[in-house]
Formats: structure tokens, C-alpha cells, sequence
């Protein structure tokens, strides 16, 4: 599945429209590429940026920032939802955003990608006897 075939089963308009804004903005970054994973679209460079989700409930669709912890969120709009690592940005529709501090995010968040490896999981692996 590409992130073309994610959009197209998408039913709800709201969604839709915000998936393709996300989707276009991702991929007009040079270096960014798209991939399926968990029936989701994520978006790479060096490693996991971020991915698209769609809240079934809410109608909503949420930005995900793998690394969400690590950005600054200087503007306020990350949410780490009892998450301990990733954070996203939850829109409703996209006139009530602005989306010039979501691109800030998003450009934060590729920074991170290029300049240093993802922090080790902290879970501690039990050896085999």
C-alpha cells in the first residue's frame, strides 16, 4: 500500500483533505519518502520521522513524531497523549492551524533525523542462559 492507496480508502472528507495536505508537504521535502508500516504511511529519511494516523472516534488525523519527546515544541502543538516517546500534532481541519509552526515542527524534526541516531531503548534485553 503507497500513501496514494492510504488516501483513497480514506471516507471521511475532513480527513482526507488534511492526510493529502500532510501527505504533500512530507514529500515536497528533498529526501523524504514515504513507506508503509502497521497500515500506516510513515515518513523517512535516515530513520523514522514521523507518520499519519486517523482517529476513528474523533475524525481527527494526528501527526506523529517519532522522536516527538526530543523537539522543543516551542509553539505548543505536540501532545505525547501518555506516550513516552512519541508526540503528535492533532488536527481537526486545517484552517484552524498554523501552519507555518507546524512546518517549523516538521523541519525540527528532520534536523533531529540528520544530526544524531535515535536514543537506545531503554528496555533491558535479558541474556539466555
Amino acid at each position: 500500500m503507497s500513501a496514494n492507496e492510504f488516501i483513497f480508502n480514506i471516507e471521511n472528507k475532513t480527513q482526507k483533505e488534511i492526510v493529502i495536505f500532510l501527505n504533500d508537504l512530507l514529500l515536497s521535502i528533498p529526501g523524504i519518502y514515504c513507506k508503509k508500516n502497521y497500515n500506516i504511511p510513515f515518513y523517512y529519511k535516515k530513520s523514522w520521522i514521523c507518520y499519519i494516523n486517523l482517529s476513528k472516534k474523533q475524525k481527527d488525523v494526528e501527526l506523529c513524531f517519532i522522536r516527538g519527546v526530543e523537539l522543543s515544541n516551542e509553539y505548543g502543538l505536540l501532545d505525547l497523549k501518555k506516550r513516552k516517546q512519541i508526540a503528535g500534532i492533532t488536527f481537526k481541519n486545517l484552517s484552524s492551524y498554523p501552519l507555518d509552526q507546524v512546518k517549523e515542527t516538521i523541519n525540527e524534526a528532520i534536523i533531529l533525523d540528520e544530526i544524531s541516531a535515535p536514543k537506545a531503548s531503554k528496555k533491558k534485553i535479558k541474556k539466555k542462559e
